[in-house]
């Protein structure tokens, strides 16, 4: 996100990594120009929220990204544009070109946001900057991952933007100023999930540090949907701590606004005593691989027994035994076949460093970890 942003002329500083990796950044806003180029990588946040962005400069900027980017769904953020009159070369997929003119007129756009809250967000975080504002009207099937937009709007009004929310499909932003401050960002929550998991399968206890009391985050229902699988839960000055002790619990379950946590929820629950059904979760074959597909295959690789349905997994006890466990480029994938080879030995997960994307150096901290050593 940094480099695309440069890509555009904004000038951010970021400082050298602290000890646990912390970073202070410093934005200078400035107005955004082209031409450029932006490579996404797997990145959905880079490929959905600069578009809207980048339609506030003035010039052209290209956009591409790796082969398992080519296939998300963009049409929804693309067709937003279009609509706004913003001229944009390609089809409804990487690699397109948006042809910025300095500004956005705004108004009204009626989505299908039902793949993905990040189609809202996206509007949201430019909405200000449009001429007339922007009113966001939803039609379709229900937005999955609900507190994503809650967090949005709520860091919005942090920087003095009012949204306007008349009904549960609709968001209205007029045209406003954007406030600078500054801010401290809370840790993703959602990254903490295969270090709780591996306190789920080993029958052991983790703590993370600094969990917020009160935040949107979806990573924070793990609280409840790790205690409903047999764990203790506990919050303190200490940050949150996850015990286990006995078998685990299959859960049911609607994901559907905390889908991110799916990929280590299942392999908690391929080693679980009892069945297991999330649900809710049809967007996920849209992310940086169909996790539903790659869930299931990669379970049944190791002996286990799961089924797709319609709008989510299915997942049966069984004895797993030791195998290949594919990643598809996928960083959650990864720490999903991480955490199953804590419990089973002699799995091997492929291109573990893919959880650089989320969790730079994941490697040294669950090595860390498994040897009972602080892990930074």
């Amino acid at each position: 996100m940094v480099t695309a942003l440069q890509s555009l002329d904004t000038r951010i500083s970021v400082s050298e990594p602290t000890a646990v990796g912390n970073v202070d950044i410093r934005v200078h806003p400035a107005p955004f120009t082209g031409p450029a180029t932006i490579h996404v990588g797997l990145a959905g946040t880079v490929m959905r929220f600069v578009p809207p962005v980048a339609a506030l400069a003035t010039g052209d900027v290209s956009f591409d990204g790796d082969e398992g980017a080519r296939v998300r769904p963009m049409a929804t953020t693309l067709n937003a544009l279009r609509s706004l009159g913003v001229s944009i070369i390609g089809e409804d997929t990487l690699p397109f070109t948006v042809c910025g003119t300095g500004s956005v007129t705004g108004g009204e756009v009626v989505i299908d946001a039902s793949a993905s809250s990040q189609f809202v967000s996206a509007l949201l975080l430019t909405a200000a900057r449009f001429d007339q504002g922007l009113t966001i009207r939803h039609e379709g099937p229900p937005v999955p991952s609900q507190p994503h937009i809650n967090m949005t709007i709520e860091m919005l009004a942090e920087h003095g933007v009012h949204v306007d929310t008349p009904d549960a499909s609709t968001w209205r932003i007029a045209n406003q100023r954007i406030a600078s401050i500054d801010r401290v960002i809370e840790p993703d929550l959602s990254n903490a999930a295969p270090f709780l998991a591996a306190a789920m399968v080993t029958g052991g206890e983790v703590t993370i540090p600094d969990w917020p009391a009160r935040t949107t985050q979806a990573g924070d229902a793990l609280r409840d949907l790790l205690a409903a699988m047999g764990a203790t839960i506990s919050h303190s000055s200490q940050g949150l701590s996850v015990a286990m002790q006995g078998e685990i619990r299959g859960i049911d379950a609607d994901l559907r606004d905390v889908g991110e946590l799916t990929p280590t929820l299942a392999a908690i629950a391929a080693l679980a005593t009892t069945e297991t059904r999330f649900r809710g979760i049809a967007h996920l074959r849209g992310h940086e691989t169909d996790r539903l597909a790659a869930l299931v295959h990669e379970i049944k690789n190791l002996g286990g027994d799961a089924t797709e349905t319609e709008d989510g997994i299915h997942i049966r006890p069984g004895v797993l035994h030791a195998g290949h466990f594919k990643t598809y480029n996928d960083h959650r994938m990864a720490t999903a076949g991480a955490v199953i080879g804590l419990r089973v030995s002699g799995v091997e997960v492929e291109n573990i460093d893919t959880t650089a994307k989320t969790l730079p150096g994941f490697a040294a901290r669950w090595e860390s970890l498994v040897s009972g050593s602080p892990t930074p």
